[in-house]
């Protein structure tokens, strides 16, 4: 049976006085034996039912692109990896095509929603799903995909029906940046698995993909200038195991992927610590031009760049610029952080040069919190990792006070590799043991007392990898964790509440279960 193309409808006209309806209540039905209402995460800004609608997905369904020639090949991809999915869980055709469709993309909404928001609505004739940009269009489809049954994200063909409860949804986010952060020197996940877990952060609306690429186990990305790096420096991990690199086309397919799904990669060069694997490499960074064996222990702070010798600089100049090459992005993060090896007088002339070299290539400087002790350079990201310490805290206002952003990582609450509870089997603790309640309960406007709203960048979860040797190690710590942080970073102050995100979360159980995650079953979820 072919179905007619359906006459256009006004999206905006339409969207706009459906949200004028009464909210919805998740955990809702849009009418008697429709299916329940999913619950949402991010939850959006504001969201409608629609009573006595709802929308089934069709053998014959279509999935349309309404968008002009400059956006068009972008606007088609994402309308693309939407059907790629669908089809293998639905067994459908859902051929992508342009003009209207059952499920019709357009990027003919209002710039006022910026590049990122979008709206959707959902009834009995089909799904519209509206933005200003290809960007917003795919925030949009995540949305999408969670209101389908959880089944549709499965990676082989599943009975129907599929169905979607009458709604509206007008969602922007809170925060410019939402980030994930993979810690790939400790140990080293190759590019497929890296690939997966930017599928999996991709799907909770983050937009930064933030890789710790290089430490005192590790150097992780091909520098042709000085080669040993990797081929040496990058042969181990913790524990003595075989370690690994990204070539620079393994690096460029990891960009690629992660900009296809929205998210901008940020590297990070660790210094003036955190550099055993390149002392190791290559004796003359060393002060004493002696290079230490490599190290696959877990300690940290022994380990420091020579800040009086100008091969330090040549060999950061050299780093850093093919890093810039290698990435698209406007951010390169120089690390900074437990230098405690380095005298601090040293630290603070070390910074402000190894900044400009970072601005030298063209990228704006990213650090840890420790970097706010020096003079930063115009458009700086200071990545604060306190714990609710004094200390931390006065760091965090030093970067705002000088004009740079502050991006929120505190490590007893968005550490993913910090232990649930005493007995988890993976992670540290030394940061304190973060429940899933603990990660998700805090605001990011008031963590840090006295510090300018407006200096807030975002949020960030930070994956290290000290205890986690592989994929299923690094999903059990990060889920149900990681979204909660996306919740944080994407949505508006009001609705961050955990009686109500706890019951969201409980219905995340059988999307993990469909995508495979393994994810720790926390007995505080009442998971379904």
């Amino acid at each position: 049976m072919k179905r007619l193309v359906r006459p256009r409808r006004p999206l905006i006209g339409l969207l706009t006085a459906a949200l004028l309806a009464t909210p919805l209540v998740v955990g809702s039905t849009a009418a008697a034996g429709a299916p329940p209402a999913p619950a949402l995460i991010p939850k959006p800004v504001s969201q409608a039912a629609l009573q006595g609608q709802t929308f089934t997905l069709q053998s014959w369904s279509t999935v349309g692109v309404i968008t002009n020639s400059k956006e068009r090949q972008a606007a088609h991809r994402v309308a693309d990896q939407l059907g790629a999915q669908l089809r293998r869980s639905t067994g459908y055709p859902l051929p992508v095509k342009p003009g209207a469709g059952t499920i019709t993309l357009s990027t003919d909404g209002p710039s006022s929603l910026g590049a990122e928001g979008y709206q959707l609505r959902a009834d009995r004739s089909g799904v519209d799903v509206t933005a200003a940009t290809p960007e917003g269009l795919f925030r949009g489809i995540t949305t999408l995909r969670q209101l389908l049954p959880a089944k549709a994200d499965a990676a082989t063909r599943q009975p129907g029906p599929w169905e979607i409860s009458g709604t509206t949804i007008s969602d922007s986010p809170r925060y410019a940046y939402r980030g994930a952060m993979l810690d790939v020197s400790r140990h080293f996940f190759s590019v497929a698995e890296v690939k997966r877990y930017i599928d999996l952060a991709s799907l909770y609306k983050l937009n930064k993909f933030h890789m710790h690429l290089s430490d005192d186990q590790g150097w992780r990305i091909q520098v042709d200038s000085w080669p040993r790096l990797t081929t040496y420096g990058g042969s181990l991990e913790v524990g003595g195991t075989p370690g690994g690199y990204y070539t620079k086309a393994d690096f460029a397919e990891i960009v690629r992927y992660a900009a296809e799904r929205y998210l901008t990669v940020i590297p990070e060069i660790d210094t003036p610590g955190h550099t055993n694997a390149a002392l190791a490499s290559y004796a003359d960074l060393n002060c004493d031009g002696v290079a230490p064996p490599l190290y696959t222990g877990t300690s940290v702070g022994f380990s420091s760049l020579c800040v009086g010798k100008d091969i330090t600089y040549t060999f950061l100049d050299d780093v850093f610029r093919e890093v810039s090459e290698q990435t698209p992005g406007d951010v390169v993060h120089l690390g900074g952080d437990e230098a405690h090896s380095t005298p601090h007088s040293d630290y603070l002339t070390f910074v402000p040069k190894a900044a400009g070299l970072v601005t030298k290539h063209g990228k704006r400087v990213m650090g840890w919190q420790e970097i706010a002790e020096t003079p930063l350079p115009a458009g700086s990201i200071a990545q604060y990792w306190g714990t609710d310490d004094a200390r931390s805290q006065e760091l965090a206002r030093k970067a705002a006070a000088q004009g740079a952003k502050v991006v929120l990582s505190p490590a007893n609450r968005a550490y993913l590799d910090m232990k649930y509870h005493k007995d988890t089997p993976y992670g540290l603790s030394w940061a304190g043991l973060v429940s899933v309640e603990k990660s998700y309960s805090w605001n990011p406007s008031t963590l840090v007392p006295n510090l300018p709203e407006d200096s807030i960048a975002g949020v960030e979860a930070p994956l290290w990898s000290e205890t986690l040797d592989d994929t299923d190690k690094v999903e059990f710590m990060a889920f149900p964790r990681l979204p909660g942080i996306a919740e944080l970073g994407w949505s508006p102050a009001s609705a961050l509440d955990w009686p109500t995100y706890k019951d969201r979360l409980a219905g995340q159980g059988s999307r993990w279960d469909a995508l495979s995650v393994n994810f720790y079953r926390a007995p505080e979820i009442a998971w379904r």
